[in-house]
């Protein structure tokens, strides 16, 4: 009993519980679709739908020109860097190795591959910076956060204190990217790839760290199990060849001298 529990505590605690792994393999889906759409939406000089949107984000951002000067800080690098750091550091405080990794490995992968693969290769072709940066980041950093309070290890807040966090982090990150819009920077389409690309690698990686630390695990366990299961076939060939050992001289004491 004892060794099952020590065994249960070892075991790597899992980024998505189980009751939303299924949601979240569906929002990962969404995400890619989010790109696709967003990409056609963006064809056509100019694309209707961000000649549509576009104007009314700078209308409304433009009465707040104080946030529009605060917000697109929250998606430089530097700031980028510091709020990464400090969500590995939540990770490991919490005991939860794998989300340090996925915090130090999937923010930057989400910024990277916006910036390296999709902006050059994708938004080239649109004569656009499509997707966002500010937008890959932003989302991706609370993503990062959403995982977090997911399932923490208890004493747990309350549901709806996390929920409600959650939707701050995800509602600071939208006003990250409408910003980028207000000021010119990017389109409604740019913004819409962005928060999709920064949230799908993040969902990408979890799934993917989850399964590899279940995996290791599991071939964990089959070791262990196979080393005991060992252990106790040699012990009982040990008493075995006792018990034979003390039968033979048991025969030989009771053998009449000559």
């Amino acid at each position: 009993m004892k060794g099952g529990t020590a065994r249960r505590a070892l075991e790597p605690r899992s980024l998505l519980p189980a009751s939303l792994r299924g949601a979240g393999i569906a929002l990962l889906a969404a995400c890619v679709l989010a790109v696709l759409v967003a990409f056609l939406a963006a064809r056509g000089h100019p694309s209707r739908l961000n000649a549509a949107i576009d104007p009314r984000v700078q209308g409304w951002l433009g009465r707040f020109p104080s946030l529009l000067h605060q917000l697109p800080r929250l998606g430089g690098l530097k700031e980028v860097a510091l709020m990464t750091l400090a969500l590995a550091l939540a990770f490991v405080v919490t005991r939860r190795w794998t989300g340090a990794v996925l915090a130090l490995g999937a923010v930057p992968a989400a910024v990277g591959l916006t910036e390296y693969v999709l902006k050059p290769y994708v938004g080239s072709s649109l004569g656009q910076a499509f997707p966002s940066g500010h937008a890959t980041s932003s989302f991706a950093l609370a993503a990062a956060w959403a995982i977090l309070l997911a399932d923490p290890p208890r004493p747990r807040a309350p549901g709806a204190l996390r929920l409600v966090l959650v939707i701050m982090a995800l509602l600071l990150a939208a006003a990250v990217a409408a910003a980028m819009v207000a000021i010119g920077a990017h389109t409604f389409t740019d913004a819409v790839a962005g928060a999709a690309v920064g949230t799908g690698v993040v969902l990408a990686c979890a799934l993917t760290l989850d399964l590899v630390s279940s995996r290791l695990a599991q071939r964990g366990e089959a070791g262990s199990q196979a080393s005991q299961a060992s252990t106790r076939y040699s012990s009982r060939r040990s008493a075995s060849g006792s018990g034979c050992s003390l039968g033979e001289r048991s025969q030989r004491a009771d053998r009449p001298a000559p």
